[in-house]
């Protein structure tokens, strides 16, 4: 079989989704030597990314959600002849009319509407969800099967748009292993962190109200590290941090490497997850790896994917996480370590190889279904 996989969004500059199919065509590669693959790549990996000879790469360099890609990658596709294509993210071409399947990674815009989400002109910002809605209910609709990463993105895919569950697939996404033994963090100062980009939804602003809270009632600084890549919504934090009076208490690092990351979360007190909506909760099963504990959102995917491995609060009340983060702070020295062990064993269920493994055998079922003209 012949499997396409738009690999445009590779790449840890491109968030999650980036992570996502860096592990997905890294695990596909060592795993499966039989059918033959085509990846489709930007310029920046095109060159370097070095792949075994069941593999072709194919330069589409042109960015994901923009006019080019509705026009140019159907043709592109097309020309390859795959038997399927794997689209990993809800950005498929309305007028592609082979065969794909689909990962949607979460539902957040469906409920994120207004100007706090968007850096448009209202007149755009509109049109732009607009389409946003024809790509997604197409990709939806139309795909042979749909790859979710928990079983709460999965309810309200279901939700949303009565789709047969019997073709959506929950597929866990997984946690690398890294080595801690030499790994230092040049904080001084106790800290929790929060690891992730500064989008509304993720709810940083409730989260520095509690630092505050914190360090009123403390009397000791605890400072909170945020690792973020720059753009306009880190704009608006450093606004907020400064109209709140807590540069004192907040330190915004920008884009970090994983060695750096992994390095502040071994460091930190805890990492602090207070986002309102998530489609999986990477971050926080990359701290339990790194032997640290959680805090986070009392939300259904969270509750899901860390079970009793993590503090919960109410993200809507900043006096909820002060209290769990100062509950945390005052955790005695023995039940913290008790927890951070369970916690590394109970993150080993969660398999960047087992995720290939499963999205493989999707694939080769609809393979088997199309030859049989289902």
């Amino acid at each position: 079989m012949k499997i396409l996989i738009d690999g445009r969004l590779y790449g840890l500059e491109n968030a999650g989704l980036g992570r996502y199919l860096i592990n997905l065509v890294d695990e596909l590669s060592r795993l499966d030597a039989k059918n033959e693959y085509v990846l489709l790549l930007r310029k920046k990996y095109f060159e370097n990314l070095s792949l075994p000879s069941n593999w072709k790469k194919i330069l589409a360099d042109f960015r994901h959600y923009s006019l080019a890609e509705q026009i140019k990658l159907p043709g592109i596709i097309k020309k390859q002849g795959p038997d399927l294509v794997h689209f990993p993210h809800f950005n498929v071409p309305i007028f592609y009319r082979g065969q794909f399947v689909v990962t949607i990674h979460d539902t957040l815009m469906h409920d994120s509407v207004g100007p706090m989400a968007t850096t448009l002109p209202v007149p755009l910002y509109l049109i732009k969800r607009l389409g946003y809605r024809l790509v997604f209910d197409n990709a939806v609709k139309r795909s042979r099967a749909i790859f979710v990463p928990s079983e709460t993105v999965k309810t309200e895919l279901h939700k949303i748009y009565k789709t047969s569950l019997n073709k959506v697939f929950v597929t866990y996404e997984g946690v690398v292993p890294k080595s801690f033994s030499k790994l230092a963090s040049n904080e001084k100062t106790p800290y929790f962190i929060y690891a992730g980009n500064a989008y509304p939804h993720k709810n940083i602003g409730r989260l520095i109200e509690a630092i505050i809270l914190l360090n009123t009632n403390s009397t000791h600084p605890v400072h909170l590290v945020i690792t973020s890549s720059r753009g306009i919504f880190t704009q608006r934090l450093e606004e907020l941090i400064r109209d709140l009076g807590a540069g004192d208490f907040v330190k915004l690092s920008g884009f970090v490497s994983d060695e750096e990351l992994f390095s502040l979360y071994r460091n930190s007190i805890a990492l602090v997850f207070p986002s309102l909506s998530e489609g999986f909760g990477l971050p926080g099963l990359e701290a339990m790896a790194a032997q640290t504990l959680v805090a986070a959102s009392d939300i259904p995917v969270f509750k899901e994917i860390y079970k009793n491995n993590a503090a919960y609060f109410d993200p809507n009340d900043a006096n909820s996480i002060e209290r769990c983060l100062r509950n945390i702070m005052n955790m005695k020295a023995d039940l913290r370590e008790e927890k951070i062990r369970t916690a590394k064993e109970f993150v080993k269920r969660y398999s960047w190889s087992k995720m290939a493994k499963e999205t493989l055998k999707i694939y080769e079922e609809s393979g088997d279904s199309l030859r049989q003209g289902q």
